[in-house]
C-alpha cells in the first residue's frame, strides 16, 4: 500500500526521517563512490539499451486514458491495452480475473495481468508494478475526492514493465532466465487515514495479495522480485526499504550494485529506509517470494511527504514525469535480468 510504518523500521532508522507507502504514503544521474559498497565483479553482459523515451510515451499513454479507477470505463480500456501490448510483444500472457470487497463494502471487478518469456525456464525472474490508480486525491486541498493522474504511482512502473518487454521481444540476445512481468489490480485502493471507519488491516494491495494465495499457476516460483512503484518523478531517489532488506537483501545489494556499474548512483542511494507495506511485502509474506520495493523515497522532506509533494495529490501528472528517471531504472533493472 503506502501508508503505515513498521514501527521496528521507525526503531531501526532511527533519526532518519519518518518513511511509509501510505494511504499511501514514493538528470542524468552523476557518480557517486560509497567505499563500503564498492564490487569488483566483472562487467557482465551488456543488455539491450532501454529507451527512456519509449517509456516516456508509455506513461503518457496510460494518463490519458483517465484515471485508471477499479469499475470505471478507463480502468477496463487501460488493462486491455496492456493486455494488447504484451501480446504485440510476444509474451505469453495471462489474465487473472477475480473480485475483491474494498474497505467502503464495495465489490470491485479486478484484474492481475501476467506476461512471461521463455516460460519453459526452471529458473525464473518476477518484476512486478500495479497499474490502477488512485481513487481519490485525499492528500490534496484541491477537490480531494476526486481520482488522480497517477502518472508516477502506477503508470511511471508499468511504462517501464511494457518498454523491458518490448526491449526483451526485440533484442536479438535474450534473457538466459525466464522473465514474469506482474501487473497488479488494486494496490492503490486502500482505507484512507480520514475516511472515518474503523481501520481495517490489509485494504491496500489486493491483487498481490490474491495472487499470493491464488497463483495463476499453483506451483509457480522465482528466484526473486522486484517491484517498481513510482520510479518516474523527476530527480526521484531510491533508498534502502525496509522489507525488502529484511526478506531479500541480497537482491537489493545486487541491483544497487548495477545501479552503480551503470552510472546510476545519484538515483540508487545506499541510505536505509522504514518498512512499508507494498505489494512486495505480500509475495515476500504470503507467496514466499523475496520480493524487493524500488519505491521513491525523498529524503529531505521535512512535511512527511517521503514519497514527493505529489503523492496522492492532483500534481502527479505527466508535469513530474523525467525520461531520466525511467532510463535509471529500467536500464538497471534489465541489467540485472541478463546477468542473472
Amino acid at each position: 500500500m503506502k501508508n503505515k510504518l513498521n514501527l521496528i523500521g521507525i526503531l531501526f532508522c532511527g533519526a532518519m526521517a519518518l518513511y511509509s507507502c501510505d494511504s499511501a504514503e514514493k538528470g542524468n544521474a552523476e557518480q557517486s563512490t560509497v567505499a563500503t559498497e564498492e564490487t569488483t565483479e566483472p562487467a557482465g553482459v551488456q543488455a539491450p539499451a532501454f529507451n527512456a523515451d519509449s517509456a516516456y510515451k508509455f506513461v503518457a499513454k496510460q494518463v490519458a486514458f483517465g484515471p485508471r479507477v477499479p469499475n470505471t470505463p478507463a480502468h477496463k480500456a487501460t488493462g486491455d491495452w496492456i493486455i494488447s501490448k504484451l501480446k504485440e510483444y510476444g509474451a505469453d500472457v495471462k489474465v487473472q480475473e477475480f473480485q475483491m470487497r474494498a474497505y467502503d463494502g464495495k465489490m470491485l471487478n479486478l484484474r492481475n495481468i501476467i506476461a512471461s518469456y521463455n516460460p519453459e525456464a526452471g529458473t525464473r525472474v518476477m518484476l512486478a508494478a500495479h497499474w490502477d490508480t488512485r481513487p481519490y486525491a485525499d492528500k490534496d486541498s484541491s477537490n480531494p475526492d476526486k481520482p488522480i493522474d497517477g502518472a508516477n504511482d502506477g503508470a511511471s512502473g508499468v511504462a517501464v514493465l511494457l518498454e523491458m518487454a518490448r526491449t526483451i521481444n526485440a533484442a536479438q540476445q535474450k534473457p538466459g532466465v525466464g522473465v514474469d512481468l506482474f501487473f497488479f489490480d488494486g494496490e492503490d485502493y486502500g482505507q484512507p487515514d480520514n475516511s472515518g471507519l474503523p481501520y481495517k488491516d490489509d485494504t491496500w494491495c489486493l491483487g498481490s495479495q490474491y495472487w499470493s494465495k491464488n497463483k495463476h499457476v499453483p506451483t509457480y516460483n522465482a528466484k526473486y522480485g522486484i517491484l517498481l512503484d513510482m520510479v518516474g518523478a523527476n530527480n526521484a531517489r531510491f533508498a534502502r526499504e525496509g522489507n525488502s532488506m529484511e526478506y531479500a537483501r541480497n537482491v537489493v545489494a545486487k541491483v544497487w550494485k548495477a545501479g552503480d556499474k551503470l552510472g546510476y548512483s545519484d538515483f540508487f542511494k545506499y541510505v536505509d529506509a522504514p518498512a512499508i507495506v507494498d505489494d512486495h511485502y505480500y509475495i515476500n509474506t504470503i507467496a514466499k517470494i523475496p520480493m524487493i520495493d524500488i519505491i521513491e523515497y525523498n529524503m529531505t522532506a521535512i512535511d512527511g511527504d517521503y514519497f514527493g509533494d505529489y503523492h496522492h495529490r492532483h500534481s502527479d501528472s505527466m508535469a513530474i514525469i523525467s525520461p531520466n528517471t525511467l532510463k535509471a531504472v529500467g536500464q538497471t533493472v534489465l541489467h540485472v535480468v541478463y546477468n542473472e
